[in-house]
């Protein structure tokens, strides 16, 4: 066996400009034959559960990284020798570590409880692994110029180039940027001073710090060496620390990026559903939608759905860098669905054109397919608007913040038995209460109140889905 028999498969974005990806689980072996097409592994990204096939034949020859570990896209995680040549069967939990990792790594509380179904916490550090034959960590143009500054003018000149410009990568930047976080202000914790993702998302989530007193200047000679910080104790019987990742992490992100970027605008009203919930009967014994699932949902997308459609306004972005609003002529509905994985909102493509009985098709493939897991990062991409049920759960109602990038989301409570005045009398009424969330940058109150006022007049009278269609 050559070194030139052997192929290195890399990280590949399996996403949309996603930066990172952690392997969940290890399909093959060293030794192990693999044929081009085979699935070697599931990792989770920011997005999804996505398998991975390898793109050639061979003999597997080393797993470069454990399961559990996050990886940077174009990093390779296996080799190949596609010669057919006998490989060693070194696991990769058998590669020695650097002493300061291993000791972090023994210092990791123990005792945490799975987070996913059908996969365990990995007994893995959550720090990254060095990239091989790397002793050094990789450092970006800053950095070096920093080190620099180390080597000919002292400590203390690097400390002043430091605090001038934070060492950051270029998704950590981008990271800051959209979260509206000043780098100069958050503290790292990264190798050399670089700032990490969760450095960033810490100065979000921290409160305003109180004014720390300058310290005294400090001799270059006296200044210490960087050492690991301890870990904080923690009763296990008392506590359980469950890792932030993948899809839970990109979604804490994309929250915190929604409700400090866009204003935020909630409408409520209170409708009568008492002749939508008769018309969801009658449906679900109609042959047009026989071995279909009819729900108050599938009105409900489809109510949505012509509202835009008398107020297209509303289905819009705001486009921050070339600052224009850009009006959608479709609509991609997403639905938000709770999941092992966390919350995600896949959406239904084209939803605008789609007939009634295509509607209910499609809203059962997208749940069944969450609920599944095997929801794709594509199917996840491009929403305009998005309703969520939380009425699903006893809720009446609640304030949703927006997905990032769309316009308007549509909160449903629960359809309950309540007293009503109809026809001047009162009487027990099916009712229920919706929530419209929209970007006040893009949609303002008359807007946003035409088309919840829409939405609840359809619900009201149904037969509008034909007068206003």
């Amino acid at each position: 066996m050559t070194e030139a028999s052997v192929r290195e498969f890399k990280m590949p974005d399996v996403g949309e400009g996603l930066t990172e990806a952690e392997i969940l689980k290890w399909y093959v072996q060293p030794g192990d034959t693999v044929t081009d097409g085979q699935v070697v592994c599931e990792v989770e990204t920011a997005k999804a559960a996505v398998e991975l096939p390898i793109p050639y034949d061979g003999v597997v020859r080393e797993l470069r990284f454990p399961e559990g570990t996050t990886v940077d896209v174009g990093t390779a995680i296996i080799a190949v020798d596609v010669a057919g040549g006998a490989a060693p069967a070194a696991a990769p939990a058998d590669v020695p570590e650097a002493p300061a990792q291993a000791a972090e790594e023994e210092a990791e509380p123990q005792g945490r409880q799975p987070v996913l179904v059908g996969y365990g916490v990995a007994q893995t550090s959550t720090k990254r692994r060095p990239r091989k034959g790397a002793d050094v960590p990789r450092q970006e143009p800053a950095a070096q110029a920093l080190q620099s500054e180390l080597n000919g003018h002292g400590r203390a000149a690097a400390a002043e180039v430091a605090a001038t410009r934070p060492l950051a990568k270029p998704p950590v930047r981008k990271l800051a940027k959209d979260l509206g976080v000043d780098l100069a202000t958050v503290t790292p914790t990264g190798p050399d001073g670089i700032i990490t993702r969760e450095d960033v998302h810490a100065a979000v989530a921290a409160p305003a710090a109180e004014p720390v007193p300058q310290a005294a200047p400090v001799a270059p000679a006296a200044v210490p060496a960087a050492a690991p910080a301890a870990p904080v104790a923690y009763d296990t019987a008392r506590e359980t620390r469950i890792p932030v990742k993948g899809v839970r992490k990109a979604t804490a992100a994309a929250m915190v990026g929604s409700a400090f970027t866009a204003p935020h605008v909630t409408e409520f009203v209170t409708v009568d559903v008492t002749r939508t919930m008769k018309l969801v009967e009658e449906l679900k014994t109609d042959k047009e939608f026989a071995g279909l699932r009819v729900n108050p949902l599938l009105l409900i997308s489809k109510a949505l759905l012509v509202a835009i459609k008398r107020n297209p306004e509303v289905n819009a972005s705001w486009d921050e860098a070339n600052q224009e609003i850009v009006q959608k002529h479709y609509v991609n509905l997403g639905i938000a669905a709770a999941t092992p994985r966390g919350l995600i909102v896949p959406n239904i493509k084209d939803a605008h054109a789609r007939t009634l009985p295509q509607l209910a098709e499609a809203l059962g493939e997208l749940v069944a397919t969450a609920r599944e897991g095997r929801t794709t990062p594509a199917a996840m991409q491009g929403g305009t608007v998005t309703i969520t049920n939380v009425g699903v759960f006893g809720v009446d109602t609640g304030t949703p913040i927006l997905n990032p990038g769309e316009s308007a989301i549509l909160a449903v409570g629960a359809i309950k038995l309540q007293p009503w005045v109809h026809k001047g009398k009162v009487k027990p009424r099916q009712v229920t209460t919706l929530a419209l969330s929209f970007d006040h940058r893009l949609v303002d109150g008359e807007l946003g109140s035409k088309v919840l006022a829409d939405v609840a007049a359809i619900l009201e009278q149904p037969k509008r889905l034909i007068t206003w269609a």
